[in-house]
C-alpha cells in the first residue's frame, strides 16, 4: 500500500512539474530568442545601414573640383564624375590622373567648405579681447 502511494506521487509529481517546466521553458525560449535577434539587430545590422546610407549621401553630393581622400589613403581632387568612375588628379602633377571607383572614396572635403572654414577662424580671433603688452603698473 504505502508502494502504491508513493507511485501515484511520483506520478503525479512528473506530470506537475513536466506540465509547468514545458510551457514556461517554450516561453523563456522564445524571449530568449527575441532578445537575441534584437540585439543582432542593434549591434550589427542598423549600423551597417546607416554607414551605407550615409556613404551613398557622400557620392551623390560629389562634384568636380572636391579634395578626397582614398580608401588606400591618398589625397586628390575631383577632376570628373561619371556613373561609377571618378577621374581623380593626385598631388601637383597635372598628368597624374587616375579613374578609379567611386567606393575606394573614403572621405570628401568640399571645396565650398575649405573656402568657409577660414572665416570662421577669424571671426572667433575676433570675439576673443586682444591681450595688451606691455608693462604691468604696480
Amino acid at each position: 500500500m504505502i508502494m502504491n502511494l508513493m507511485m501515484v506521487l511520483d506520478a503525479a509529481a512528473t506530470d506537475a512539474g513536466q506540465g509547468a517546466t514545458g510551457r514556461g521553458s517554450i516561453g523563456f525560449m522564445i524571449a530568449y530568442l527575441a532578445f537575441f535577434a534584437l540585439l543582432i539587430y542593434f549591434l550589427f545590422i542598423k549600423p551597417t545601414r546607416k554607414q551605407s546610407r550615409q556613404q551613398e549621401e557622400m557620392m551623390s553630393s560629389l562634384k568636380p573640383g572636391d579634395s578626397i581622400m582614398t580608401t588606400s589613403g591618398f589625397y586628390g581632387t575631383v577632376i570628373g564624375i561619371d556613373d561609377d568612375t571618378v577621374i581623380v588628379e593626385f598631388g601637383n602633377n597635372k598628368n597624374c590622373r587616375i579613374p578609379m571607383h567611386k567606393k575606394a572614396i573614403a572621405e570628401v572635403e568640399s571645396a565650398d567648405a575649405a573656402y568657409d572654414e577660414p572665416e570662421k577662424e577669424e571671426e572667433a580671433e575676433e570675439k576673443e579681447p586682444k591681450k595688451k603688452l606691455g608693462k604691468k603698473k604696480n
